[in-house]
């Protein structure tokens, strides 16, 4: 499976509008961990990893940022995350960083694992041996 963008449910009610997601109806896999990143300071970079097992869904809560996807061929891919009614999904053995994040930006990242330091993949070498074994 590949990363993609998973759009949630949108309740739009004049008092604010209401998003939520479930297992199984709007995403792949239970959850087992939720955590946020915010006051990241300008130019700064988080990830540069992947995981063994772990899948993940990363939602701009507020403000915005990018997602940049490193296949193991040099393939660069960049999703650009400004809504809070959709995610991104990115599968096990996904490189990724994250960076460009405006002022204010709050990320929720949804996990299928609990944390295990263990599941970081966090060198790029080692990655890319995984991907041609697949």
């Amino acid at each position: 499976m590949r990363p993609r963008i998973i759009d949630f449910p949108k309740i739009q009610d004049p008092r604010g509008n209401l998003t939520f997601l479930q297992y199984p109806s709007q995403i792949p896999f239970e959850v087992r961990r939720t955590f946020w990143t915010y006051d990241v300071p300008g130019g700064e970079i988080r990830g540069g990893h992947a995981y063994y097992e772990q899948k993940e869904i990363i939602v701009a809560l507020s403000g915005s940022f990018d997602v940049v996807i490193t296949n193991a061929n040099g393939i660069i891919e960049k999703f650009s995350l400004n809504r809070s009614y959709y995610g991104l999904y990115l599968p096990a053995k996904t490189w990724r960083h994250i960076e460009n994040f405006s002022t204010n930006s709050l990320a929720m990242h949804v996990s299928s694992e609990a944390f295990l330091k263990e599941d970081y993949i966090r060198d790029f070498q080692e990655f890319k041996l995984l991907a041609d074994e697949k």
